[in-house]
């Protein structure tokens, strides 16, 4: 495992397989499928705007808004 992993509160949760109870972390969500960890849920790779809103407690339709705005903002930065 990477070194980084190793040595964070989601590193030791992961490799131990054992939801994390720390709630003011600013990466914990109530999602015990990934250990209630923002980031372990990230490293699962690629989820669906369903999954995503499952995790933050949105819809999809939300994160849809949310995706399509994010990229305007990302072209809208692009030198032309």
């Amino acid at each position: 495992m990477n070194k980084f992993l190793e040595q964070t509160c989601f590193g030791a949760h992961s490799a131990k397989n054992i939801p994390c109870r720390k709630k003011e972390c600013k990466n914990w969500i109530k999602c015990e499928n990934d250990l209630n960890c923002v980031l372990i849920s990230a490293k699962g790779g690629p989820k669906t705007l369903q999954e995503i809103g499952e995790v933050f407690n949105l819809t999809r339709m939300r994160i849809c808004q949310i995706e399509k705005s994010i990229l305007g903002k990302l072209k809208s930065s692009l030198p032309e």
